[in-house]
């Protein structure tokens, strides 16, 4: 006896799963050169910490254990370094999965939360995996508005994602519209201050958010080593936030997510004071260098807090940036394109070593010569 399909011949992903564009992570080669300028990912140029190095190698012995759940060392070496408490503090594979899981756990479908116009491509994702719809709050001058993400509060509001300092514009919200922000959000609106490059931030007005997570039950903060620190391989990611929050993602969190190699080396670079302060020295000569250098040639720069500028090129002449980052790829030369934010007419570089930013610097100013 045979039966008769009633359905689709395989199974099929949650409604609304593939209506998301996946991530694009940005290129990772180059076309030619005869080295390699990797400039597309905000890493590290000084790369980890060599006290971080060294105690991931000694994790290699005792791979066949599992790593304490919740992380217990890295969570304690966070809260010493920051004045915190441990038992705040939510560690991940990444702040990515933090940004997931905060989704998950606070948004039911048909719930909606914000982000700005040029925020994080995660946050949308996210929001949309969990069932969510996302909603866009339109920036000024590509930076975050508060108004503009307050006009936007609606009944069906659940979180709002705000990254500060934004990637991919390098553009922060000094702390006062941050409290003004959350001072106009209903207390069931939960405030995501997502403060990854916060480390290379040298403003006065700039606090990354853990003050107002101490004085709140509706804000969280999520950081990153994969940055200042130069751990980007290992995902390692972490969060501070209020009791409830903290107990909630607890319990939908893999119970081993961060492994014991992440752990022993996000607590050896936490305590390597000396390699984060070369790190933002390096920062702090090159950022302003390179966007005066990157200005000098004819191209537009906005102003940026963090360890990469997003740089405009001009819509007449045929100097495109699809073009400049063709160009420099054959050069061996690699910023990162982020069309995929809608913003076709600009590439994203980071701040590399002295060699990779005067090798990108050169290969534009030939570009903008006339090599298009």
């Amino acid at each position: 006896m045979t039966t008769s399909k009633t359905g689709p011949d395989r199974p099929q992903p949650r409604a609304g799963i593939l209506d998301i564009a996946a991530y694009d992570p940005g290129r990772t080669t180059a076309t030619g050169g005869s080295r390699l300028y990797k400039l597309a990912a905000n890493e590290s140029p000084l790369g980890a910490s060599p006290a971080a190095i060294a105690a991931f190698k000694a994790s290699a012995d005792g791979l066949e254990i599992y790593p304490d759940s919740s992380a217990p060392p890295l969570r304690e070496a966070i809260g010493a370094a920051h004045g915190i408490l441990p038992s705040r503090i939510v560690c991940g594979a990444g702040s990515d999965e933090l940004l997931n899981l905060i989704a998950h756990a606070y948004l039911s479908p048909g719930d909606e939360a914000i982000h700005s116009e040029y925020g994080f491509l995660v946050y949308a994702i996210a929001i949309r995996a969990a069932g969510g719809i996302p909603v866009v709050a339109p920036e000024k001058n590509y930076t975050a508005y508060v108004d503009a993400i307050l006009d936007r509060v609606s009944a069906k509001t659940r979180i709002v994602y705000l990254a500060n300092p934004n990637n991919p514009t390098g553009t922060y919200l000094p702390f006062s519209e941050i409290r003004r922000l959350h001072a106009g959000l209903p207390p069931r609106v939960l405030l995501v201050l997502d403060a990854a490059y916060a480390e290379y931030v040298r403003r006065n007005d700039y606090e990354s958010g853990i003050e107002l997570v101490g004085q709140a039950q509706n804000v969280v903060m999520t950081r990153t080593f994969s940055k200042i620190h130069g751990l980007a391989s290992l995902r390692i990611g972490w969060l501070y936030g209020p009791a409830h929050l903290v107990d909630a993602l607890n319990r939908i969190r893999g119970p081993f997510n961060v492994s014991t190699a992440a752990i022993n080396a996000g607590v050896a670079a936490l305590q390597d004071h000396a390699h984060v302060e070369a790190s933002v020295a390096h920062n702090e000569e090159w950022l302003p260098r390179v966007t005066k250098a990157l200005e000098a040639i004819g191209l537009e720069v906005t102003p940026s807090v963090g360890n990469f500028v997003l740089v405009h090129f001009p819509k007449a002449g045929g100097h495109t940036a699809a073009k400049a980052e063709a160009f420099l790829l054959a050069l061996g030369v690699v910023l990162r394109g982020i069309a995929g934010y809608g913003l076709g007419d600009s590439l994203r570089m980071t701040i590399g070593s002295a060699e990779a930013n005067e090798a990108a610097i050169a290969g534009l100013k030939a570009f903008m010569i006339g090599g298009s």
